[in-house]
This record gives C-alpha cells, sequence and structure tokens, in this order.
C-alpha cells in the first residue's frame, strides 16, 4: 500500500492560528497605479491580497469611488459605491459607477470580506482621466510655416498663472518624440514620447500633473521636437526604410484649475512661437547630430527674447485619432548607467570604449574643446581584429551622432547625450576632429551608456543549480529588456519593427519576466490599426515599411508582409493575455477584425490548406538561414489557420457568440481533417518531413490524434538526439512545449545544456552578452526571437503553472521536473493574484519542495517521488488527492508549504 504522511502537529497549529487582515495593496486602474490620462469609459479595477498565511480567502469585496479624498475617507462612494458584492474576484472589475468626465480626478478604496467575516480596507489611491471628446481639447495642432521634413523644431509660450492654483494638468501629443519643459526643467523622466503608432489611425497623448512645476505669476512652456518613426529620413545614411507622415507637429493643453472652481486653458494654437533648435539631424536610424553653436540658452524660460522666432502655424494633425492611456505602452525610460569596461586608440587615433554588455544604450559623453571642434560616435555591437568596431551586425551604413562646436573656453567641460535616439551596441567608437586644420582635438573626459528600456515591471526571477542555465536565463532576458520599448522590437539597432511572431511565440516567456499586460494591449491595437480593408493582418505592426507583392500582382504584401505564422498574433496575443491576466477586453474590442483575418485566410485557402508565409523562419538546414528550409510552408500556416479558427471559438463561446462559436468549432474541425489528411504519414508515424517544427505543432495544436500523440513524442525524442537543434524561430517553442508536455523535459535539458553546437550554450562560449538572432551567434547581435526558453525555465523546471481551467493563474499547479544533474531550483512569478514560488532542491535521495501560493488561490502540487512517501512539513491544510506519473498530487490553499520526498 502507498503511504502518505503528514505531521499531526501541523493541524493543531492550522486549527489556532488566527489570519491575518486581507487590507488589499497594489490598487490598479486599467493596470496602472495611480494612472493619469485615463480614456476608457469604464477602467477596470484590480487589487491584490497581501500576506503569505494559509487559506486566506476572500469572499465578498465592496469598492467605493469618490469625487474627493474627503468623501472617500467618510465612506461616501458619491461616484460609485458597488455594495457588498458575494466574490473572490480581485481582477478585471468594470467601473460601474457614475458616468466620468475628461479631466476628473477620483479616489478610490475597497473593503473585502474573509471566510471568518473579518473586514479589512484598502488604503486610498485614484486615477484622472483623460481628455474624452474631441471637444475637450482646447488646443490646435501646430507646426512651422512651411516646415521642412529635415527640420527639427523648438515651441515655446509664456502663461500667466493666477494665485491659489488647486490642480494644472498637461495633455500633450508631440510628433514624432518630444520633450517637454516647464520654467527651464524637463516634465516627467520619459524617453522617445509619446509610444510609436501608425499614426493616421492612433496618435498617443501623455497626461502630467505640473501643479509643483508652476508658480504664480509668468511662466514659461517650451517643447523640443524630434522625428522617431513619425517621420523617418535618410540624410545618407543607414535607414531601414524612409517613410514620412508629415511635418514634425505638436498638440498640448494646459488645464488650470483654481480652488474658487474657475478653469482656464492654455492651448497650442498661433499665439506660440517656434524656431529651429540646435538638432541640425535627426533620425530613428541614422542617429543624431546637435551643433552647439546653435543653442539658445534659456529658450524655455520666462523673459526670453523670441522676436527673431516665427509665430507657429496651425495645421491638420495626420489622421489618427488621439488616445491616452487605454492605447498607451509604459514609458521608456533610463535605468542604469553602464561604464566603459576597456578602452582603447586606434592607428588613427579614434577611441574605443567596451561598455561591457550589448544593450539599448544612449551614449554619454564629457567634452571639452575649441568651438567648432566635433566628434563622432559610431556604435557597434562587434569589434573588427584590429578593434575598430564593425557595424555589419547593423545593417551596414554611416550611423553615428555628432556633437560640435564647443565654448570658447578650453577648459569647459561639456557633456551631451541624444535626445531622441538611442542604439543597440556594446561598442563606442569616438573620432574627434579640430575646429582648425592642425588644431587640437577635442578631449573626451568621460563615455558612458544608458540603458533604456519600457517601464513594464520585472515579475519573474529564476535561478538554478546549472550555471550555464543561469547564463542563458540572462542572455536571454538582456534581449528582451533591450526590445522592450512602446513595441516589441525585434533588434534595437538595425530594424526596430514589430515583427509580430516574436509577440505571440514568446509571450508566455515574456510574461513571466515582465509585466507586459499593458504593452501588449497597445500591440493589438497597432495590429487593428495595420489590418487592411481586405481583412490581412501585416506581419509588422505598426505597419511602416511596406513588404509589397512582387511576382503576384494580386497581393497586397509579399510573403514578408503576409505570413500566417507572424500575423495569427492578432488573435493568439489576446488569448494569451485571457489566460494569463484573466482578460477579455481585446476581443471585445477586436472582435470583428479578428473575425475579419480569420476569413482572409479562408479566402487564402485551398480544400482548407493555407499555402504561403515564410513557415519556420531561421530553422538550422543546408542553406543560409531564412524561409523555412525542413518544414513545408503548408504545414505551418495551415496549422495556424486551424489554431485561430479554435481559439476565435473558445472565445466567441466567452463572449456570448454562440452561433460564431459553433461556425469556428465546425471549422477548426475541417481543417483538423484536411492536415491530417495532407501531413500525416500513417507508415512512419511522422507528419510530412518529420522535422522537429513539422511534428511539435501538431502535437502542441491538437493536430494530432491521441492514439498518435507517444509516436510522435518519440520520433521528435529520435529526431534531436541524431540532429540537435535543428527548429527555427516558429518551430523552436512548439519543440520546447511538445516534449515538455510529453514528459521529455530530459531531452531539452540535454540539448540546451552544451556549448558546442548551435544554441544557447555556443552564443555563450562565443562570448555573447545578449541572445542572437541565429542559434550559431550570427547575424544580428540582440534579438529576443529565438528566447523561448525562459516559459521552459519557469513552466517546467520549477513548475509554475497555469491550471488548463484556470485564468490568470487563480488555480495553480506546481509541477517541477526534475531532470538532467540538476540538484535546486528557485523561481517565482509576480501573477496578477500575487507572488507564487516554485523552490525544490535534492540532497542524498531527498526532494524537497518549497511552494507559496498568493492568497485567494489554490494549488495542485505535484511531487515527485520513488516510493510514493511524502511528509508535508509546516504545511496543514494540505490534501492528498492522487497519484499521477510518478508524483503524489496535493490540492493546498494558499500560503507557504515545504514537501519532502524521498528522490
Amino acid at each position: 500500500m502507498k503511504t502518505f504522511f503528514i505531521a499531526s502537529f501541523t493541524f493543531a497549529v492550522f486549527a489556532f492560528q488566527a489570519v491575518a487582515g486581507l487590507a488589499p495593496v497594489d490598487l490598479r486602474c486599467d493596470y496602472s497605479i495611480n494612472p493619469l490620462g485615463v480614456d476608457s469609459e469604464s477602467p477596470r479595477l484590480f487589487w491584490q491580497l497581501p500576506g503569505n498565511q494559509r487559506g486566506q480567502k476572500q469572499i465578498a469585496y465592496e469598492i467605493l469611488v469618490s469625487s474627493s479624498s474627503k468623501l472617500l475617507a467618510g465612506n461616501s462612494g458619491d461616484l460609485w459605491d458597488s455594495g457588498k458584492i458575494p466574490s473572490g474576484d480581485t481582477i478585471q472589475i468594470d467601473y460601474a459607477g457614475r458616468e466620468l468626465s475628461s479631466f476628473q480626478r477620483v479616489v478610490w478604496k475597497v473593503r473585502v470580506w474573509d471566510g471568518r467575516g473579518n473586514v479589512s480596507e484598502s488604503k486610498p489611491a485614484g486615477w484622472t482621466m483623460g481628455v474624452l471628446q474631441r471637444s475637450d481639447w482646447h488646443a490646435n495642432w501646430i507646426s512651422a510655416p512651411n516646415a521642412a521634413m529635415s527640420n527639427n523644431f523648438r515651441f515655446r509660450r509664456e502663461l500667466l498663472v493666477k494665485p491659489n492654483l488647486k490642480c494644472a494638468l498637461v495633455n500633450i501629443c508631440g510628433l514624432g518624440q518630444y520633450e517637454l519643459s516647464l520654467n527651464g526643467k524637463k516634465i516627467g523622466n520619459d524617453f522617445l514620447s509619446p509610444g510609436w503608432t501608425k499614426y493616421d489611425q492612433t496618435c498617443l497623448y501623455d497626461t502630467f500633473d505640473v501643479t509643483k512645476n508652476l508658480v504664480a505669476g509668468n511662466n514659461a512652456v517650451g517643447v523640443e521636437l524630434g522625428n522617431g518613426m513619425y517621420n523617418v529620413i535618410g540624410g545618407g545614411r543607414f535607414t531601414k526604410f524612409k517613410r514620412s507622415f508629415g511635418a514634425q507637429k505638436v498638440i498640448a493643453q494646459i488645464r488650470l484649475e483654481y480652488d474658487d472652481g474657475r478653469v482656464e486653458f492654455v492651448g497650442t494654437g498661433e499665439d506660440w512661437q517656434v524656431a529651429p533648435g540646435p538638432i541640425t539631424f535627426d533620425s530613428i536610424y541614422g542617429g543624431e547630430d546637435e551643433d552647439a553653436r546653435l543653442a539658445q540658452n534659456n529658450w524655455n524660460r520666462i523673459g526670453f527674447n523670441d522676436s527673431k522666432w516665427q509665430r507657429a502655424e496651425i495645421v491638420e494633425g495626420p489622421g489618427g485619432e488621439l488616445r491616452g492611456l487605454s492605447c498607451a505602452a509604459p514609458p521608456v525610460r533610463e535605468f542604469e548607467i553602464h561604464q566603459p569596461v576597456a578602452h582603447w586608440t586606434l592607428a588613427n587615433g579614434d577611441q574605443v570604449f567596451d561598455l561591457g554588455q550589448n544593450a539599448s544604450h544612449v551614449p554619454k559623453i564629457s567634452v571639452s574643446g575649441l568651438a567648432g571642434g566635433s566628434v563622432k560616435i559610431f556604435p557597434s555591437e562587434l569589434t573588427n581584429l584590429d578593434g575598430s568596431v564593425n557595424q555589419s551586425s547593423m545593417g551596414g551604413g554611416h550611423r553615428g551622432y555628432i556633437c560640435c562646436g564647443f565654448t570658447k573656453a578650453t577648459d569647459r567641460v561639456e557633456t551631451w547625450s541624444p535626445k531622441f535616439f538611442y542604439a543597440g551596441c556594446r561598442y563606442l567608437q569616438i573620432h574627434s576632429s579640430s575646429a582648425q586644420p592642425g588644431g587640437d582635438l577635442p578631449k573626451i573626459e568621460s563615455v558612458a551608456g544608458i540603458v533604456i528600456h519600457s517601464a513594464s515591471r520585472s515579475v519573474g526571477e529564476f535561478e538554478c543549480s546549472n550555471d550555464l542555465f543561469n547564463r542563458i536565463f540572462k542572455l536571454v532576458r538582456w534581449a528582451q529588456q533591450n526590445n522592450t520599448v512602446s513595441i516589441l522590437t525585434d533588434c534595437p539597432h538595425r530594424e526596430r519593427l514589430g515583427w509580430l511572431e516574436q509577440d505571440h511565440l514568446n509571450g508566455p516567456s515574456l510574461r513571466y519576466d515582465f509585466d507586459l499586460s499593458q504593452l501588449f494591449t497597445k500591440i493589438v491595437n497597432d495590429i487593428s490599426d495595420s489590418q487592411l480593408t481586405n481583412g490581412l493582418v501585416p506581419t509588422t505592426a505598426p505597419e511602416y515599411a511596406i513588404f509589397r507583392g512582387r511576382n503576384d500582382a494580386s497581393r497586397l504584401r509579399n510573403d514578408f508582409g503576409d505570413s500566417p505564422e507572424w500575423s495569427s498574433s492578432f488573435i493568439l496575443i489576446p488569448w494569451q493575455q485571457y489566460k494569463f491576466d484573466g482578460d477579455l477586453s481585446l476581443f471585445r474590442k477586436h472582435y470583428d477584425g479578428m473575425k475579419h483575418y480569420l476569413a482572409y485566410l479562408g479566402s487564402r485557402a485551398t480544400n482548407s490548406l493555407v499555402n504561403y508565409g515564410l513557415g519556420d523562419w531561421y530553422d538550422l538546414g543546408p542553406n543560409k538561414p531564412g524561409v523555412s528550409q525542413l518544414t513545408p510552408v503548408e504545414l505551418t500556416a495551415t496549422a495556424f489557420y486551424f489554431e485561430d479558427a479554435k481559439i476565435l471559438s473558445q472565445a466567441a463561446d466567452l463572449l456570448g457568440y454562440k452561433d460564431d462559436a459553433m461556425e469556428f468549432s465546425r471549422l477548426a474541425e475541417k481543417i483538423r481533417a484536411a492536415f491530417n489528411q495532407q501531413f500525416y504519414d500513417p507508415t512512419n508515424r511522422l507528419y510530412a518531413t518529420g522535422s522537429q517544427c513539422a511534428d511539435a505543432i501538431p502535437l502542441v495544436f491538437g493536430l494530432c490524434d491521441s492514439s498518435n500523440r507517444s509516436a510522435i513524442v518519440d520520433a521528435i525524442v529520435r529526431n534531436v538526439r541524431e540532429n540537435g537543434l535543428t527548429a527555427g524561430d516558429v518551430g523552436y517553442r512548439y519543440l520546447l512545449r511538445a516534449l515538455a508536455d510529453g514528459g521529455r523535459s530530459d531531452v531539452i535539458f540535454d540539448l540546451n545544456n552544451q556549448t558546442n553546437k548551435p544554441g544557447y550554450g555556443m552564443q555563450i562560449a562565443k562570448g555573447k552578452t545578449s541572445l542572437t538572432e541565429a542559434w550559431d551567434g550570427g547575424s544580428s547581435q540582440d534579438h529576443f526571437m529565438l528566447g523561448q526558453i525562459q516559459e521552459w525555465f519557469f513552466h517546467d523546471l520549477a513548475g509554475i503553472q497555469n491550471a488548463p481551467e484556470s485564468v490568470g493563474f487563480q488555480k495553480i499547479v506546481i509541477a517541477p521536473q526534475i531532470v538532467g544533474d540538476l540538484k535546486w531550483v528557485r523561481a517565482s512569478y509576480d501573477s496578477i493574484h500575487g507572488k507564487i514560488v516554485s523552490s525544490w532542491k535534492r540532497d542524498g535521495g531527498k526532494l524537497t519542495l518549497e511552494v507559496l501560493a498568493p492568497p485567494n488561490t489554490t494549488a495542485e502540487v505535484f511531487v515527485p517521488t520513488k516510493d510514493s512517501t511524502i511528509a508535508i512539513k509546516n504545511a496543514g491544510g494540505g490534501k492528498f488527492v492522487r497519484t499521477e506519473n510518478g508524483c503524489a498530487v496535493f490540492e493546498i490553499g494558499s500560503g507557504d508549504y515545504t514537501f519532502e520526498s524521498r528522490f
């Protein structure tokens, strides 16, 4: 008989243990803490429950939303009092109170009841509404008269603020990028604002509370503009594409509210002044040049003489709807500074600085020298044998920054960094030129690299006893971080485009590492904005570079612009967001567009098979990596057609569209039958060519008949053992999932625990510091597209999983896979319901598994064991339910638990 024992004293401890208060924490509105610029009609509210004591559970809640802190303190929800609602919900709760208006500031709090009748209350939180109606914009788009596309402009205006100012809000959209200042000081600490969009569909505005930045009396406001993705110019330097949505322009308003209730607006119009700034060249690809001799000191302060400036001109906007937080990503900000770890001088006198890490850098230099001297900075990921920078992985071409025109004093140090440009790089080569032939060169006093990326918070930690795996984790994480701005770029140096396949293929890996709910919401809006009228979803979003059909005039895009494995992100990203965060809003908002895309795929199908696209991009075949070599494009394209239909059927059912759900389910079954008839080889029990991708995708998508699953898993194992890694961008994630779900994480361990064959280990052995585009470390040196291993680290090695029937990890599965020579694994994931921890170690035949489940959740814990003898230490309340696949399975409530087994 199998025996399971639980130390009896734990029951006694549990019986008399007082449950601590559940006062809600981390109150959020539309995923943000105390946000400004909320422009959704019914904002969604979230909170978490604190603590790690066992059995903590919310059984009811009440939300109070008030128009003032005083009313809220008196427990008056004059905007919304939800009443006591019997529910354990803490996420995705729609505001259902009085209609809110533009600029309205509200405060709110939550009360919750636990199972013992105890009531706990949160501290107050708040949010500020954005501009809800076009009529609430008391401002116009302005630009410079006859503005040339290549010019960079500054705008200024002075304004009078009366005494007794209560609140001042700024709403601003400066295109392509802007910096806002009041009385000479930059407002906020964001970089490259606003986020990149398809500007003829959506333009993002930011909201700032500037009450403390204004004084009674005269004040000055300044706006400096850069080009960004809005206006991509060449200028003889490298650029991925050239496209412009128009000349630089800005719309902004300052709303002044006084204690007596009076409200005034100061908006952009013809009473603003404009002039070129000292930035003489500005390209998101080609760099940024600044001539310090053109600087006009104090241009954004009161009293500046702007008599030589021009009056701004009222112009039309680019056509996009002005949107706030509902479509915005978290801001891009500066996070750390990399100082050089090495420095050398070349034969021509150029200096090269090694920042030690390939990252998304903004260079910062301090220089002294004579007026007219200049420095050029060339960023690079690689160096040549002579120590000079090698820009081959960055697309080639001249790429750099110029800062020239120093002050006349030779002893003054000037510090400069670009305002509207960054580059993925590790090395900086600096070329100095003197003001006069044969004169003294500018002196480089210091060099650094400022790391910039999205402010999306880190939510995952992973560490194990295998040092190579720890280094792989960091390698991938750097690439993820470097490509997370207002979109997910493919690389931060060469293309900076939002290639969509990487977003869903790496979706779980990314979400275990970072809270990307807000960023993915924006990406899906970018996809919707980029969708063509015939339903086609381009492979990149926002679609800036247009990859048109060449040999087939009937196609609006060629395979680089239209590929099902890429475009299916429109449906797959929202499904991942629903599973990770319980968020159905993306399906509600974009459902019609998703149906339109599914119909487009149907229009491209013949007998339910789709045969176009890029397939398993960058797989390892006999030729140079690119379009799929080992797997038929028809197989992957048709598989994604099936997956889209299946998921949209499930989403339609959740939304209450029962007829659509049945229609899409029937379509999925029709595709499944055609797929297996076309690709399954019953003799050899393989799919198509039997490549790793070809066999893995049918397993993971559920295309494979259950009776064939074991044979297909065995075929994949043989392929990997014989050939090593061959799956590419599309196939690799499904290779990992097929093996792990098939109980063969041992194969994944062996595949990645080596440095001699193409893979992560080879890249590390070659000295790479961020994940590269190719498995052998070639091509781009900073691509996150192959980073799907992070999902395996969290989901399988640590075993932190969302139960199949659960959303938002409210029901958790902890199922670690103990493989290879791993001695221990520690991981945590801060889910939308709170932090989940799985930590295991094995020593001398004993396995210890420590688990933490957040309040208001339950978990099934799979404890690996060899003889079915399990001890639960300090874990009263755990309930044994069954054995499965060599594990004893326990049900637990919230809290921390320790399990021990013989293993």
